[in-house]
């Protein structure tokens, strides 16, 4: 059975930052039969719905009371990727309800109604490394989280293992591209040092403060959003078993590489043809005790299951985000800018 096709696709967090490029792939890739959800709150994250082809919108908090009755929509696969996602967020009660809570009740109500579920976990679950970064369900208990953002991630994968439910988990590591231009602090380091190089030639990064690692040279997973959307889409339609073994379960979405933030803005500077320039400055006292220093996804896992497709070099990825997008982004703005200048 197709997932994509034999019913109506939901997809939670639809006018986020991976949420809208998703739904644009699924577009590309010919569906339309789409349901999209999210709050829009106040900021222009709408922005990212436009020109995207689906059959009705539905606000979160109305999205549940709507399936109480069954599946009404014919719902075939839902991608849950709405959440709050701020790893500075200090309202443990609201990332409870929204991160925990209402993921129980979507996944229990895609269980019950047999509908593909593939949610949205996070590499932050793994805290500082220590225990492993393996998606592996019999390590779920050893890993210890570093923020309350990523212990209400982690709550999730560990009632999901312990209800034995028969669900896609994808722990994503640092996903940057285009369609994160809402998320302001939040975005990727690449569409901050676009716009810091912009605006004052060069690049701030923090100073480390752990020996082991030189300033800059602190090392994260760094996935393109092209490659996260391609794997995410790829889970739909995995077959349940693979040589008796089932498939549902955690899955790192990563790219196979650490790469220090010296290699990430590096090709920034280079895109937009400008010499690099990096200064470095202290870290806030704020974040010190629950700063990743080193990060990385080995997706062996989903390999096994026959993903093959050849990922981005970070040079490729960060180019093609700056000079496509980026880029293509600024002279759209300065171009509106001119013809209200111009009369």
């Amino acid at each position: 059975m197709d997932n994509l096709t034999s019913g109506k696709i939901l997809v939670t967090g639809a006018a986020g930052f991976i949420g809208s490029a998703l739904v644009a792939e699924l577009n590309n890739r010919g569906h339309e039969n789409i349901i999209v959800c999210d709050r829009l709150s106040r900021d222009e994250r709408f922005l990212n719905l436009i020109g995207l082809r689906f059959e009705e919108y539905f606000d979160a908090h109305t999205l549940l009371s709507m399936l109480d009755n069954g599946n009404r929509l014919n719902l075939s696969c839902i991608f849950h990727l709405g959440a709050c996602a701020k790893t500075t967020e200090r309202n443990c009660d609201y990332l409870m309800r929204t991160n925990y809570e209402y993921t129980k009740e979507l996944s229990q109500f895609a269980v019950k109604n047999n509908i593909r579920f593939i949610y949205a976990s996070s590499a932050a679950t793994y805290g500082d490394g220590s225990n492993g970064m393996e998606d592996d369900e019999t390590k779920l208990d050893s890993l210890r989280p570093l923020n309350m953002y990523a212990y209400s991630k982690h709550l999730f994968d560990l009632f999901a293992k312990r209800n034995k439910l028969s669900i896609y988990g994808m722990k994503y590591f640092n996903v940057f591209g285009p369609n994160e231009y809402h998320k302001g602090k939040m975005g990727s380091m690449v569409m901050k040092a676009y716009k810091s190089i912009g605006e004052t030639g060069k690049v701030q990064l923090f100073k480390s403060k752990n020996p082991q690692y030189a300033d800059g040279h602190q090392r994260r997973d760094f996935l393109y959003i092209k490659d996260a959307v391609d794997m995410t889409i790829f889970l739909a339609n995995v077959d349940g078993k693979v040589e008796n073994h089932t498939t549902h379960g955690i899955y790192n979405l990563g790219s196979r590489e650490a790469n220090t933030w010296i290699d990430l803005v590096t090709p920034v500077f280079h895109a937009m043809d400008v010499p690099v320039n990096i200064e470095y400055i202290d870290m806030p006292k704020s974040i010190e005790e629950k700063y990743q220093y080193y990060t990385l996804g080995n997706i062996g896992k989903l390999r096994a299951l026959g993903y093959v497709k050849k990922l981005f070099t970070l040079r490729e990825a960060v180019t093609d985000y700056v000079k496509n997008y980026l880029m293509a982004r600024n002279k759209r703005i300065q171009d509106v800018k001119s013809s209200f200048v111009g009369g």
